[in-house]
């Protein structure tokens, strides 16, 4: 069957362009004067046919382009606007068209129809298991990098107070940082974290109490002497959070192999 005008399959319902048809037509009005005189024969949008915005081009260099309206056709609604044309055209065109939609509702165009409905649908489904499953992988490994931060987190949550330093290496050991009450003290000298020397031997540095890692608990002691001041370092919540996220999550290699 040679194609007398473009029919457009890409919906579930095949459509026409409403101005190839009047131009094939050979219709002397404008076409923005028939198609309107062509609905007053009850013809309904988005029903019998859908309005197309067009870009076309001009012959203005200052407005190359310019804004037409085109309207999708159904078939049936095509099939009318021949016959009412009362033409050897439109007499030609309307044959052509029932060609065309006894070929679209054949028993083979429709079971192709369905397969091919099968098939997008069968693909639709494995990419939304595959985006299903690859967020759920996402979530999972970010669970994974989370988790020394929300472990020692219900930690922290369970006292809001400080504790000593020698209660802070329980929690890191609990966490998986093999150390003890010694081995962290040094490490806290080593990297400035409390005092090396002198009368305020491991007390917190300055560095540390800028940051609100540490404060100084003292207290006084009654002695046969006479009275004593202790001052003692407690690690504050801030504090225990920032060392369990420097020696997990942010992989504190200098710890690591000090410990090992």
């Amino acid at each position: 069957m040679n194609q007398l005008i473009t029919i457009n399959y890409e919906n579930e319902t095949p459509t026409v362009s409403g101005r190839e048809l009047h131009e094939a037509l050979g219709v002397n009005t404008k076409y923005a004067d028939w198609f309107p005189r062509m609905c007053e024969y009850g013809f309904a949008e988005n029903k019998d046919y859908l309005l197309v915005s067009q870009i076309c081009d001009t012959n203005n260099p200052k407005n190359p382009t310019t804004e037409r309206n085109d309207h999708a056709l159904t078939i049936p609604m095509a099939k009318e606007l021949c016959m009412l044309q009362r033409s050897n055209k439109g007499k030609a065109f309307r044959e052509y068209f029932i060609k065309c939609e006894e070929a679209w509702n054949s028993p083979e165009k429709i079971m192709e129809r369905a397969l091919q409905i099968a098939r997008q649908r069968s693909i639709a489904a494995e990419q939304k298991i595959f985006a299903l499953s690859t967020e759920k992988q996402q979530l999972q490994t970010q669970a994974e990098i989370n988790k020394p931060k929300v472990t020692f987190a219900d930690s922290v949550t369970a006292s809001d107070n400080s504790i000593l330093i020698r209660e802070l290496a329980k929690y890191l050991k609990q966490n998986g940082i093999d150390t003890g009450e010694k081995r962290l003290y040094e490490w806290l000298r080593r990297n400035g974290y409390l005092i090396r020397g002198g009368s305020d031997y491991n007390l917190p540095t300055q560095k540390s109490m800028d940051l609100g890692l540490f404060e100084i608990n003292r207290i006084v002691i009654n002695t046969a002497k006479g009275t004593k001041n202790r001052a003692t370092a407690k690690v504050t919540g801030k504090g225990q959070l920032y060392f369990l996220n420097k020696f997990l999550a942010e992989k504190d290699i200098e710890f690591q192999l000090m410990m090992s």
